[in-house]
C-alpha cells in the first residue's frame, strides 16, 4: 500500500514538473513558434499532437475558446494546469495559435 501510493505520489509530481517546463526567460525568445513553444511546454500533458494525455486534447480549442480565454487559462490554470506554464510573449504566441485549432 506504501508503495502504490509513493509511486503515485512521484508520477503526479513529475508530471506536474513536465507541465512547466518552460524556460525562465519571461520574455521568450521571438524566433520561436509557437508550435514549438507549445511542444517545449504542452506535450507532456496534451500529447505531442495536442491529442491529449493527462490533460484534455487541444486539436479543436479555438471550437471552444477566444484568444484571450486561452491566454487567460494558460495564465491561471485551469484544474489541473498550473498557472504561467508560458509566459508573456509565448504565451500570446500559443494563445493565438490555439485560438486557430477548429
Amino acid at each position: 500500500m506504501k508503495k502504490r501510493i509513493a509511486v503515485l505520489f512521484l508520477g503526479t509530481s513529475l508530471a506536474l514538473a513536465a507541465c512547466g517546463g518552460g524556460s525562465d526567460d519571461k520574455g521568450g525568445d521571438s524566433t520561436q513558434s509557437a508550435e514549438t513553444i507549445a511542444k517545449q511546454n504542452c506535450s507532456t500533458c496534451h500529447g505531442g499532437n495536442l491529442e491529449g494525455a493527462g490533460g484534455p486534447s487541444l486539436q479543436k480549442i479555438g471550437s471552444k475558446y477566444s484568444k484571450d480565454e486561452i491566454r487567460d487559462i494558460i495564465a491561471n490554470g485551469k484544474g489541473a494546469m498550473p498557472q504561467n506554464v508560458i509566459e508573456g510573449e509565448d504565451a500570446d504566441k500559443v494563445a493565438e495559435w490555439l485560438s486557430k485549432k477548429k
